[in-house]
């Protein structure tokens, strides 16, 4: 598909301008631009094709199956968009006096006190424009609170290695030491590694329950019950809160602080790198450390975003809470999680489970044996599932499990959905079987084949030569 400067004509256009009915005005020689400014010239007609032809090359969850394993691809509410633009809410400026901005508050504090509710959390700030930077202001809090003690020798935060790749990096960047700990042979956290590695030094732990394979660890409390014992703090993830909201909470599980992604469990656009929501609760003794915000009182000095951040997630968030109610929320998360083990169950004659026993929101298939057997990857199964309309799971993760591809189905799907995805990794199964070099090619049905990942990623064209 050519760019839309590519397709640009001289003299094409389709503004028609009144003429002038006041006295012209020019600028300044010192505000003006040096050169012409360099826009596409088309008609009406182009650039509405032009834009119809780019919403064809995308996918999301509105094309069809978007299994992205930890992403809860789930559907949007139209209803959510449609709150979200009105007028008085789109309009407002996060500067205006506080008599100005009285509905937008009562939308935060609404907002902050269900999501309390959900999480066993005392206080909520909105301001981390997505879920890294949630665990960001998490961790901040925990970083804060030990120097308020003076307690300056907590520098090491745990982190278990079926965690989301920003956990460790999150910790780096707050300044701790990362600390990884294996997990046991049932994907759950090791008691005895991280026993052996808590100590006087242990700032807190970096953890989400259910974990990145899918499972609920049935040793939740006494883990966090051993860090807090240690002197340290307990940050949630709230990646897969998905899989249990409305039935456990993570306050009542022991952690401190945690991050919701509202981009994700509570069905506001995701994906396109935003705009998301990391919205981040805590117990009551952490609120003094919370980030002010210019639309909410208190709050401490730090601030992580500018104003009370991406206030429309938020208003979207609030509409699907609103719009689902105290009996629609654990009816989500339960229809989330039997929609995943029944899809499991269906691809067990297909490919082997990595953990064969009931999961939560999401389960990881292990294609170790099948490449073995055949040559072909996870990857190739993956880029082959392109060719049958549907986007390929999460790949190679977690790093526990090789050759993983990682399902999440959500709680949008329907059961025939589901049923016609069994049949299609059955049928890419089967062609791999009979024909690797096809697979390996893969996708063939695409405007783009298979690039070189390796090369995209160390050298890659981010500008057009024109």
């Amino acid at each position: 598909m050519k760019l839309i400067f590519e397709k640009s004509k001289p003299g094409h256009g389709c503004a028609i301008l009144p003429p002038l009915d006041v006295a012209a005005c020019e600028l300044p020689s010192e505000l003006r631009r040096d050169s012409v400014l360099r826009l596409p010239e088309l008609s009406e007609t182009e650039i509405s094709r032009h834009y119809t032809g780019l919403v064809h090359e995308v996918y999301g969850v509105n094309s069809g199956f978007y299994p992205l394993g930890s992403c809860t691809m789930k559907y949007n509410p139209r209803i959510d968009e449609e709150m979200a633009a009105l007028p008085l809410f789109t309009g407002i400026h996060p500067l205006a006096p506080k008599e100005a901005t009285e509905g937008c508050r009562r939308v935060l504090e609404e907002a902050g006190r269900l999501l309390g509710e959900i999480s066993g959390m005392d206080a909520m700030t909105f301001q981390p424009a997505a879920g890294a930077h949630g665990e960001f202001t998490g961790v901040l809090l925990i970083k804060q609170y030990h120097d308020a003690r003076g307690d300056e020798k907590r520098r090491k935060i745990i982190v278990p290695d079926s965690a989301h790749g920003t956990n460790p990096a999150t910790a780096a960047m707050c300044g701790y030491e990362v600390v990884n700990i294996a997990s046991a042979p049932d994907g759950c956290v090791d008691l005895e590694a991280l026993k052996a590695v808590l100590g006087d030094d242990t700032a807190g732990l970096m953890l989400t329950n259910p974990n990145t394979v899918g499972l609920f660890d049935p040793n939740i409390l006494e883990i966090t019950r051993l860090v807090h014992e240690a002197g340290g703090l307990c940050y949630y993830d709230g990646a897969n809160l998905n899989a249990v909201m409305g039935h456990v909470r993570p306050g009542d599980m022991g952690f401190d602080c945690v991050h919701m992604n509202l981009h994700k469990t509570f069905a506001t656009p995701h994906g396109g790198g935003g705009p998301g929501a990391g919205a981040v609760g805590c117990k009551a003794f952490l609120a003094p450390f919370l980030p002010k915000s210019a639309l909410m009182d208190g709050g401490n000095a730090i601030q992580v975003r500018a104003f009370a951040g991406n206030f429309l997630v938020v208003v979207k968030a609030l509409t699907y809470i609103l719009t689902l109610g105290r009996e629609g929320i654990p009816q989500a998360s339960e229809t989330a999680v039997l929609n995943a083990n029944y899809l499991m169950h269906a691809l067990k004659d297909v490919f082997t489970p990595a953990f064969d026993r009931i999961c939560m929101h999401e389960f990881v298939l292990d294609l170790s044996q099948y490449k073995k057997e055949t040559g072909v990857s996870a990857l190739d199964v993956a880029k082959g599932l392109i060719d049958h309309g549907i986007h390929p799971p999460t790949m190679y993760f977690p790093l526990i499990v090789h050759e993983a591809l990682m399902l999440e189905p959500t709680e949008t799907e329907s059961r025939e959905t589901l049923d016609e995805v069994a049949e299609i990794f059955r049928k890419v199964k089967e062609e791999g079987m009979r024909d690797p070099e096809r697979l390996h090619t893969a996708p063939h049905g695409t405007s783009i084949g298979r690039p070189d990942e390796v090369m995209a990623a160390r050298n890659p064209v981010l500008k057009a030569e024109l």
